[in-house]
């Protein structure tokens, strides 16, 4: 059974764009964080945890414009229980039309990976915006990579990636247009994908019950 229901008859003719959340649109932390964007109480195990949220900057810009271009899926490898009331808060427009949590990944080689031909769409009208090339290992040419944001507040990743998107809206074939992008020396989407490379080696690694992967330095309470 595929992981998404059949599409609304205007979103039947746009491309389908996956994107994940933590680290790409917003970035948690077990610790208290002064300007926090959200606070959001998450039960685990019967005790309740704070988790602060911030919200990556010119998120709200891109969340609106992606809605009116795409068919936008939320995907990430997080547990439903926190990742579904951070995009209640987050995706105040209703710009995904689906969400997906960490069940509907496939759990391989230590990572929670997208399996993008589960969604039930034409793959080659599907593309996947993800922090982690883990996530996609499986449909690594379908993916526009991002860099890791954790606090940077003059990032503008994703301002930036609106034009990208804007140009890929038009395209009959948004895998034929990645791989031509590549082909071709882009350099704006191939230093998205030199840098998201870097961005991976550099970022220390633990697990956490409720998101995929955090930083060493957020976790100031061991949860197991």
């Amino acid at each position: 059974k595929p992981l998404l229901p059949p599409p609304s008859e205007i979103d039947s003719k746009r491309i389908c764009v996956v994107i994940d959340l933590d680290e790409t649109l917003v970035h948690s932390s077990f610790s208290p964080v002064q300007n926090a964007d959200f606070i959001i109480p998450v039960d685990i195990e019967g005790t309740i945890h704070q988790v602060y949220v911030l919200k990556r900057p010119y998120v709200d810009e891109f969340l609106e414009r992606m809605g009116d271009l795409f068919e936008c899926i939320l995907f990430t490898a997080s547990l439903g229980k926190y990742a579904d009331p951070v995009t209640d808060l987050l995706d105040k427009r209703g710009t995904f039309r689906t969400r997906l949590f960490r069940e509907s990944c496939v759990f391989y080689r230590g990572s929670y990976v997208k399996d993008l031909s589960r969604l039930g769409r034409d793959m080659n009208r599907v593309v996947i915006l993800d922090n982690s090339p883990a996530s996609y290992m499986f449909h690594p040419k379908h993916a526009v990579p991002i860099l890791s944001w954790f606090d940077d507040l003059s990032d503008r990743k994703l301002l930036d990636l609106i034009p990208f998107f804007e140009e890929l809206s038009r395209a009959e074939d948004a895998y034929k247009f990645l791989v031509q992008a590549d082909l071709h020396g882009d350099q704006f989407v191939m230093n998205y994908r030199a840098l998201a490379a870097d961005s991976e080696k550099n970022v220390t690694i633990v697990t956490s019950p409720i998101t995929p992967a955090v930083t060493s330095s957020m976790l100031t309470t061991q949860l197991t």
